[in-house]
């Protein structure tokens, strides 16, 4: 049945239920499942009143779990988290992150540089934006605390830095927005690589310029600390090199069309386990834990998607995506009006919400609106995925500020962090700024490698 208060009562009960802390997959299968209960109950039916399991939500139920579990798009997942779980434990990270120190000593804030180069190296090979904050924060916090850094700045930096990883492929957030909102995957990586990259360049340009205007958050290496250049080389030639390496073939693989991100994604697993060998990391216990974790991760995922596909099905039947459309609509919004809405709304549910909730259950309520608005879905999507960024580095709650906070304990107050994280912030809006006006930014490199987009026409 249509009944769009209803809808509107079950959207705005599951923001309630999230910020009061009951679990995302969990209350968006509740949520879904109660309110479909009403929204297919018949009522003139006997059968539907002598049998209370004789409701068409659970037949729907059971068919988004089968389609959940049948999606192609969907089997990268598992894979990218198993090989990034394998390189987080392949004592990797710390050689990475003391070589580009030694390499960087010249420039100003040389810790803070190597740390952000570290965790965009590092995410983008696990995607997992707190296991690369949890890990750097062990990692490089007290290394820059006691080189007498700046804490709030070098929490910032780590913050920041740690967040990449949802956005510069191979990105588990991309594959999960491929999957919503039915675009190509592939495009969405070479969409995202552009971006990604000038994103974490003007973290870098930002921390060369607060340095050198105020040298005291950042000391210089003392000279006894550096080791000889032929160290530094070695120690980049056997960190630095090999992670890159697989990375590149892991994406060269996917924008050459040589495998699909499934494919590539198992190559790069293979790939960890190789490193792990090479670097005697690899034992049964860290198989054994990396399995664990990426079950663990992949179940989460899996059921996000079974209840929001589930919950947006309702809220869809009962007119909830109706009634939000025509609201939308009967503003006679220019394109570029639409889209700075979009983003501000996306921008403001960050400051309460995770990425996954804003990304799976509020995203597909303006995919529809996009061909009216003659809005490319690929660069939309980019400015989703930078404006996502912000879901981690937005108090009060900047999850990548917690993930620090639990690490360092009493070394660091989570005031402290925020004051850190708050000027990547307003640099994650002046990206999308320089997007906004040069959408080539984003659309370059996919229409480059597989053509260029022909948007669907409105029926």
């Amino acid at each position: 049945m249509t009944n769009p208060e209803v809808a509107i009562l079950m959207l705005g009960l599951f923001i309630v239920m999230v910020l009061l802390g009951f679990p995302v997959a969990f209350t968006l299968l509740a949520m879904g499942v109660g309110f479909g209960y009403y929204a297919y109950f018949e009522a003139g039916s006997i059968e539907a009143i002598a049998d209370v399991a004789n409701n068409k939500i659970f037949y729907l139920l059971n068919q988004n779990t089968y389609s959940v579990m049948e999606n192609d798009t969907l089997v990268a997942i598992p894979l990218f988290l198993f090989m990034g779980y394998v390189v987080e434990r392949a004592n990797i990270v710390n050689r990475l992150f003391y070589s580009l120190q030694m390499a960087a000593r010249n420039l100003p804030g040389s810790m803070a540089i190597a740390a952000l180069i570290t965790c965009a190296v590092f995410s983008t090979a696990s995607g997992i934006v707190g296991a690369v904050v949890t890990l750097m924060g062990l990692l490089a916090f007290p290394a820059m605390a006691e080189a007498r850094y700046d804490k709030s700045f070098a929490s910032g930096v780590i913050c920041a830095g740690g967040t990449l990883g949802i956005l510069i492929p191979p990105s588990i957030m991309l594959i999960v927005y491929a999957a919503i909102a039915e675009l190509s995957p592939l495009r969405l990586y070479a969409a995202a690589i552009l971006p990604g990259f000038i994103l974490a360049g003007s973290y870098i340009v930002y921390v060369i310029i607060r340095v050198m205007i105020n040298p005291s958050i950042a000391p210089k290496p003392r000279a006894e600390d550096v080791p000889p250049p032929g160290v530094v080389y070695w120690q980049l030639l056997t960190s630095f090199v090999p992670l890159t390496v697989l990375i590149m073939l892991v994406l060269g693989s996917i924008l050459g069309g040589l495998a699909t991100p499934a494919e590539a994604a198992a190559m790069g697993a293979f790939g960890g386990l190789v490193l792990s060998w090479a670097y005697k990391s690899l034992s049964w216990v860290m198989l054994k834990e990396s399995v664990y974790l990426t079950a663990k991760a992949t179940a989460m995922v899996c059921w996000l998607f079974v209840g929001s596909w589930t919950f947006a099905s309702v809220f869809s039947y009962l007119g909830g995506h109706e009634i939000i459309e025509h609201f939308v609509l009967g503003f006679n919004l220019a394109p570029w009006q639409f889209l700075i809405m979009v983003q501000v709304i996306i921008f403001l549910l960050g400051w309460p919400l995770e990425w996954s909730e804003i990304l799976i259950i509020f995203v597909p309520i303006f995919l529809p609106m996009l061909p009216t608005f003659g809005v490319n879905p690929y660069f939309f999507a980019m400015l989703v995925a930078l404006n996502l960024q912000t879901s981690f580095l937005t108090p009060p709650m900047a999850m990548s500020a917690y993930y620090l906070k639990g690490v360092l304990g009493k070394m660091i107050e989570l005031m402290d962090i925020f004051k850190g994280i708050m000027p990547y912030l307003g640099i994650v809006i002046l990206v999308m700024v320089l997007m906004y006006q040069y959408p080539e930014i984003a659309l370059w490199l996919p229409d480059y490698f597989f053509g260029e987009y022909i948007p669907k026409t409105v029926k």
